[in-house]
């Protein structure tokens, strides 16, 4: 790290910022979703851009709700991202014994089954605020890449991929599709969320809580690869800890057409976000691609 000059003083809060997360995985659950719960209440009346992104999501993906339903959703959300601060610290400075105590699995004969048969896995998930601590909960047991896309600030971006690297992770970005055909097939499982706006290049638009969204194609690609089945997989939060759970591997998948396989792919990651809709990451511009002639969200 010495040599990338990570020392520099442009450096100093983020030093500061890693310093308080090694301190907060060694707190106790309990402690950290309280505290979490608090640093996201802080949060919401400052950040106001990301409060009004979420907004604006959550109206539109739940019409229904009223403006009073929409804010405290919204407020829900900004304690969850609160909460996710320390389990973004637990993905990366968290001892395993701490991490295995907190899951609850469901369903991982999906999973197990597909790899005793030699098939590739692609783990189909959304983007949760636990969404780092469940990748790394899959390391405790699997060897597995991730797909993730690189931080803005160098330093942090390396932590993240050092502490997952380190507990036996293959770090692929985003938009290294290359890189994951060639993990899946060497029989690499890969951790794979689809769902966020990359612009229209490689993207179809597909409905999305009944929303035409622009839905990257890459899936549908990936999973034509030979022996390949998409399993889904989601990681959300509970009263006391996580919950792991595993759906049976998607049949017909593939499709013949891409939007049909986005069209199922974001249908999935819908049902799961319903599970526990605080807990999705609302602040993305997960609509700023339109179709041609249709009015901006934000």
């Amino acid at each position: 790290m010495k040599k990338q000059n990570f020392y520099h003083p442009k450096f100093i809060p983020t030093w500061f910022l890693i310093g308080f997360m090694k301190l907060g995985a060694k707190l106790p659950f309990a402690a950290q979703v309280f505290i979490g719960t608090g640093i996201g209440r802080l949060l919401y009346p400052l950040l106001s851009r990301f409060r009004k992104i979420a907004f604006v999501n959550i109206a539109r993906c739940f019409p229904n709700k009223s403006l009073n339903e929409v804010e405290d959703l919204v407020r829900q959300n900004f304690e969850a991202i609160g909460i996710s601060l320390f389990e973004t610290a637990n993905a990366y400075f968290g001892k395993n014994e701490k991490i295995q105590k907190l899951i609850t699995i469901h369903n991982e004969h999906y999973l197990t089954g597909a790899l005793d048969k030699k098939q590739n896995v692609i783990l189909l998930a959304a983007h949760f605020m636990p969404l780092m601590l469940g990748s790394r909960a899959l390391l405790l047991k699997y060897k597995i890449a991730n797909i993730y896309r690189p931080q803005n600030n160098v330093l942090f971006d390396e932590v993240m991929r050092k502490g997952f690297v380190d507990n036996g992770a293959t770090m692929i970005k985003t938009k290294d599709t290359r890189a994951m055909m060639k993990a899946i097939k060497a029989g690499l499982p890969i951790w794979y969320a689809p769902d966020q706006d990359l612009g229209e290049k490689n993207s179809v638009f597909a409905p999305f809580f009944n929303i035409q969204t622009a839905t990257v194609a890459a899936t549908a690609r990936l999973a034509k690869t030979p022996n390949t089945i998409v399993i889904p997989y989601f990681f959300i939060r509970d009263s006391q800890g996580y919950t792991m759970h595993f759906e049976a591997p998607l049949d017909n998948y593939p499709a013949d057409d891409a939007i049909k396989s986005a069209s199922k792919t974001n249908q999935i990651l819908q049902d799961q976000i319903l599970k526990a809709p605080e807990q999705y990451l609302w602040i993305h511009k997960r609509f700023k691609t339109r179709p041609e002639g249709e009015a901006p969200f934000y």
